[in-house]
Order: C-alpha cells, then sequence, then structure tokens
C-alpha cells in the first residue's frame, strides 16, 4: 500500500542511456535543497549472475528495504532501473509501496554505443547487445509519464526532471 505523503521518480531506459547519472544528479540537487532522499539503483539489489533470478531478488529486496527508509521518514525516492513492460513496473512500484512517476531516458543510438564501448567492464559488450535488441523492438516504451532527451549534460537533463516533478 503506498505511504500516505511520499513520491518517488523512476529513472528508466536501456542500457547506455544515463539512468544511474541522472539519478545521481537528482540526488546532488535535492541534498543541496536539504531535502531528505533515498536513491535506489535497483540493478544492485539483484545483481547475482542470472537474470531471472536477479529480477525476483530485486523485487524482494526492494520489498525489504523499502519500508526501512519510509519508517526513517524517507519520503523522496529517486529509482534507477530498466523497465521493460508494464508487468516489470507494477511490480517496482507494489515493492517500493510509494505512488511512482516513470521518467524513460532518450539517447540517440550512436551515444549509447559511444557511452558503452568506452566502458572498460567486460559486461558492456553484452549490455551493447542488449540495449540493441531492447530499441529494435520499443521494449520499454510506453510506460512513462516523461520522456527526456539525454544527450544532453546531466545537470540539464536532472534539473529538467525536477521542474517536471515539482521538485525545483
Amino acid at each position: 500500500m503506498p505511504e500516505r505523503g511520499a513520491e518517488g521518480v523512476l529513472i528508466t531506459g536501456v542500457y547506455g542511456s544515463g539512468k544511474s547519472a541522472v539519478a545521481a544528479q537528482i540526488t546532488y540537487l535535492l541534498e543541496q535543497r536539504d531535502q531528505r532522499y533515498a536513491l535506489l539503483d535497483l540493478d544492485y539489489l539483484g545483481w547475482v549472475g542470472d537474470h531471472a533470478m536477479g529480477y525476483r531478488m530485486m523485487l524482494r529486496n526492494l520489498a525489504a528495504v523499502a519500508p526501512h527508509y519510509r519508517e526513517a521518514g524517507i519520503g523522496v525516492f529517486v529509482v534507477a532501473y530498466f523497465v521493460r513492460d508494464i508487468s516489470a513496473l507494477r511490480s517496482v512500484r507494489q515493492a517500493l509501496g510509494v505512488p511512482l512517476r516513470v521518467v524513460r531516458l532518450s539517447v540517440p543510438w550512436p551515444e549509447i554505443e559511444r557511452r558503452l564501448s568506452s566502458d572498460v567492464t567486460s559486461g558492456r559488450g553484452d549490455d551493447l547487445r542488449d540495449a540493441a535488441a531492447s530499441i529494435a523492438v520499443e521494449e520499454g516504451t510506453g510506460l512513462e509519464d516523461l520522456v527526456v532527451n539525454n544527450d544532453r549534460p546531466v545537470g540539464t537533463v536532472a534539473r529538467e526532471v525536477m521542474i517536471w516533478l515539482g521538485w525545483l
């Protein structure tokens, strides 16, 4: 059940769209205003090496930790995660337990390719292939309340999102 007065934003988009960077910049701006918040990068809550098991673990872990944040008086949640379909979005909303607006980051393919190709981790090649596949079938589109182009400076994008949310 949603917590009264608490709210959140889900920053979504394919690999390389900048979800984590935009989410971190939003929390930086919240911190500058002395606003209490929780930043939850959901990939880290389910990083177990098996995608299907990782997704289930992420939801269980989110459902377990979210009440602790709410009990501590956190009223603003900034969440980064690629929701692929409406079922995943419903599950994340339910596990978090607060109203959640969805912002999808849109980035031109050459920029995604540049970002992921320049990363030194070996798994980024897989992420690049996954991003291409998701874009090809428009996975994760149509679930958002707002689409924001993220081929600009991260501070500009974060401010745009915060203004739309009414947080700035």
